[in-house]
């Protein structure tokens, strides 16, 4: 492992003030607070008996990483390896078990009943895997973590090339609820413009079969900024998805970052390719409003009287479902707990993304029993999170409910934060809610951002990609 002093590049701007206008709508996709990036290794990290002891354990998450992809998107920057072979993938479930054991261990330390109320296999594609080794996969989660996958919401993410029969077959059969699969666009040349080469036909067939086997919860990504697309190319995605009758729809901005393939590859300048993500993002949402979706994220869309309207926890580990009780498994996988988020080692490039899966097979069954990378929360980092939990959902933040938890008003510890807001005509008061208006919603990739603290900030700053 190596040390965090090593860690020490800057490749974020530097932090600005809190009252400071964002000057871009795509700043910083804020899926979970802290970003990954603010980790640092702990030298003697605590037992994770001791840090689950504090626990509820009654309605707890889970996550399992997959960290395999039959290729490599041009935008992705998820921790995930290109085409393992089968030692490998074999190896990785080996060591997933000793972990899941340990982990199962320290958590049954308390004495107390455990019990996963979601559940969530993400990558990555753990539709990589092959239909026996995500059977195997599946029993991990039962029969070691203790997890009722048929009585959890659960939620596995595939691909058009992986979603065959068999890999289909297996998870209907375990009782997934959600199923979601990353089209990005239904139009051959823009897939390859953003490099993932895919055909439509083998979009289409993967559809075919995901709604054959009627898992309750269909997800359809697509993405937009994509070089060339425009609103008549792009409706054109959104009406192949629409077509599928899915029950949600996730729109996402492309998003170029280091040691991704699109690095160096977008052509419009900065403001150029803003506006046309905000164009593409507008018309996105009004279609998808106008055909009887709801809006619940900048991100997420979900259709009216089906099961993902009525599930208010996304059949699975949503976006910002990032409560403390979530154990995490797998390299890759982050697990929270109130006091500590803790990880795995975690690298974009793809020598350092084999060394560390590598390095997370080898590792002695021991290891796993303590906390490694971590970031730790206290009542500042736990007060931010909770605002960015709520304040990025259509829902909006009830002051009354905040003020209950935390003791301290939302008015008064982040007031500079929320005049930005208002000033910009991005915050309404709704139903006793704290909401973003429809041109906040747009811009909440800049908001989000808004509410990092220093310490956050100036570890997300001095973290050396790799």
């Amino acid at each position: 492992m190596r040390s965090p002093v090593e860690l020490s590049a800057p490749t974020f701007p530097a932090p600005r003030a809190a009252d400071a206008q964002p000057e871009t709508p795509y700043e910083q996709y804020v899926y979970a607070y802290p970003h990954q990036k603010a980790y640092r290794l702990l030298e003697d990290g605590p037992l994770l008996s001791e840090l689950w002891s504090r626990e509820r354990l009654d309605a707890l998450s889970l996550y399992v990483h997959v960290p395999f992809c039959e290729m490599r998107c041009g935008f992705c920057n998820l921790f995930t390896r290109t085409g393992a072979p089968e030692e490998v993938t074999n190896a990785f479930l080996a060591t997933l078990e000793r972990q899941a054991r340990v982990t199962r261990e320290a958590l049954e330390a308390k004495g107390d009943p455990i019990r996963f109320t979601l559940a969530a296999f993400g990558g990555g594609t753990p539709t990589y895997l092959t239909a026996r080794e995500l059977s195997t996969l599946c029993d991990i989660a039962e029969n070691v973590m203790g997890a009722d996958l048929r009585a959890a919401s659960w939620s596995v993410e595939t691909s058009p090339q992986t979603a065959t029969a068999d890999r289909v077959s297996v998870l209907a059969e375990r009782g997934a609820t959600r199923l979601s699969i990353g089209v990005q666009s239904f139009i051959d040349e823009e897939a390859r413009a953003a490099v993932r080469p895919q055909k439509r036909a083998e979009v289409e067939s993967a559809l075919a079969r995901l709604k054959e086997a009627k898992f309750p919860i269909l997800n359809i990504d697509l993405i937009y900024g994509i070089d060339g697309q425009t609103e008549r190319t792009f409706q054109v995605s959104l009406d192949a998805a629409l077509a599928w009758e899915p029950e949600e729809v996730y729109l996402y901005p492309l998003y170029v970052r280091p040691l991704t393939g699109l690095s160096t590859r977008h052509a419009t300048t900065l403001q150029d390719w803003n506006d046309q993500r905000l164009r593409l993002y507008r018309h996105g949402r009004d279609h998808l409003l106008s055909a009887g979706y709801e809006q619940t994220s900048m991100r997420v869309f979900r259709r009216i009287g089906t099961a993902a309207a009525d599930d208010t926890d996304g059949s699975g580990i949503s976006e910002y479902n990032q409560q403390a009780g979530m154990v995490g498994l797998g390299v890759g996988a982050r697990s929270f707990t109130t006091d500590l988020h803790y990880t795995t080692d975690y690298a974009v490039a793809v020598p350092e993304v084999r060394r560390i899966i590598d390095d997370y097979i080898a590792t002695p069954t021991e290891r796993f029993r303590s906390a490694q990378w971590a970031f730790p929360m206290d009542g500042s980092e736990r007060r931010r999170m909770y605002v960015l939990q709520h304040l990025l959902e259509a829902g909006g933040l009830r002051p009354t409910a905040y003020e209950k938890l935390f003791g301290t008003r939302f008015e008064d510890d982040f007031g500079p934060q929320l005049t930005t807001l208002r000033e910009r005509h991005w915050l309404r008061e709704r139903n006793g809610a704290s909401a973003l208006t429809p041109d906040g919603m747009a811009w909440a990739d800049a908001v989000g951002p808004m509410f990092f603290s220093e310490h956050v900030k100036h570890n997300m700053s001095t973290y050396r990609d790799r």
